[in-house]
């Protein structure tokens, strides 16, 4: 599937212990290279050049299988069925209540035991626009972590010369469920393993926030970010008021409405190389961490990552929702088609 500029190449990456091979592709477009696994439909690299005319790869990961298959902090992966924390490890749906894995203490996290990301995908090589594609696709059955029906996920991911890649999500599912998928991609954009992203500059058009608890459980309340610490509105360092939240950002962010849908709605820049990136997507809210619970991952080539080596910006549905009725619903109803889209567009 080649075009003069564009290409996916489709590469052996490992293969699992029964057997299982597992596969890498390569996505050239332009000046820009993306890779993904079908493992856990897992974006492992994103390679842009700075200002100076130098690439590097801004994702943290790893180099090989291994890295991946074994526990690690989500790098890339696609998560689900329910992406950031369900509060108590259950909900209640139409008057039952249902019971999910607890692993996040007392809570559910990112899908539970087994998730989105600890399984392979199928796949199928694509083109949209011109632009080289691949749509990984799995099915969740009916009570796998608990969750009711049965459901049919796809993710396709299509990389454009302009350096945006795009993650188009579909699901349906034969019962009412509550879904939220995301991508849990590690950014610096100063290149993986280079260090601290404290020094890169961030701004959010998101002016309001969910309060959680000691848990990080969203208690309900929306509070406003203006004048706060939480305040990303106009352009800063993350550094700047990151002591006063703790030492460290790992919220979720209501997005401005005339920023959706498919309005860049986060720019994000690293000083030193020039690099910029902007998001954009269908999703109500974003989940920005900064790498908080990093501590001495071997990564990449050698590389090691402490707090604060990437941060990430999760598009999603508001964590607890399915506990929490002031909340945009994450119940989808039978043969409904649940499908959100959300663009990472790189550039100096």
């Amino acid at each position: 599937m080649r075009t003069a500029k564009n290409e996916i190449v489709k590469k052996v990456f490992g293969a699992l212990s029964d057997g299982r091979d597992v596969s890498l592709f390569v996505f050239t477009a332009g000046e820009f290279k993306a890779a993904f696994t079908d493992w856990g439909a897992t974006w492992t690299s994103l390679i842009a050049p700075d200002k100076f005319g130098r690439v590097n790869d801004l994702l943290l990961g790893f180099s090989t299988l291994s890295g991946y298959t074994t526990k690690h902090p989500f790098f890339g992966s696609t998560v689900g069925r329910f992406a950031n924390r369900i509060g108590g490890a259950r909900f209640r749906m139409d008057d039952k209540e249902y019971q999910l894995f607890a692993n996040n203490n007392q809570n559910h996290l990112h899908g539970g035991k087994k998730g989105f990301d600890k399984y392979l995908w199928d796949y199928e090589l694509s083109t949209i626009n011109g632009n080289p594609a691949v749509r990984f696709s799995r099915v969740s059955p009916h009570g796998e972590e608990g969750y009711p029906g049965t459901l049919n996920a796809k993710v396709t991911v299509s990389l454009s010369d302009s350096g945006a890649l795009r993650l188009h999500y579909t699901a349906q599912s034969d019962a009412k469920t509550p879904l939220n998928l995301t991508n849990h991609a590690y950014f610096n954009l100063a290149g993986e393993g280079s260090g601290s992203i404290l020094g890169h500059t961030l701004q959010l058009h998101a002016s309001a926030y969910l309060v959680v608890d000691s848990g990080l459980i969203p208690t309900g309340e929306i509070a406003s970010t203006k004048g706060t610490a939480y305040d990303f509105s106009t352009t800063k360092v993350i550094a700047q008021d990151i002591a006063e939240v703790g030492g460290g950002y790992d919220f979720c962010y209501v997005i401005d409405k005339a920023y959706l849908p498919l309005k860049p709605f986060a720019i994000a820049s690293d000083p030193v190389s020039g690099r910029t990136m902007s998001v954009s997507t269908t999703l109500p809210a974003v989940q920005f961490y900064t790498g908080n619970n990093l501590n001495g991952v071997l990564g990449k080539g050698g590389s090691v990552y402490d707090k604060y080596a990437g941060f990430c910006l999760e598009t999603q549905m508001f964590p607890d929702s399915p506990n929490k009725p002031n909340f945009p619903s994450p119940f989808i109803m039978p043969g409904e088609v649940w499908e959100h889209e959300t663009v990472y567009t790189f550039g100096v």
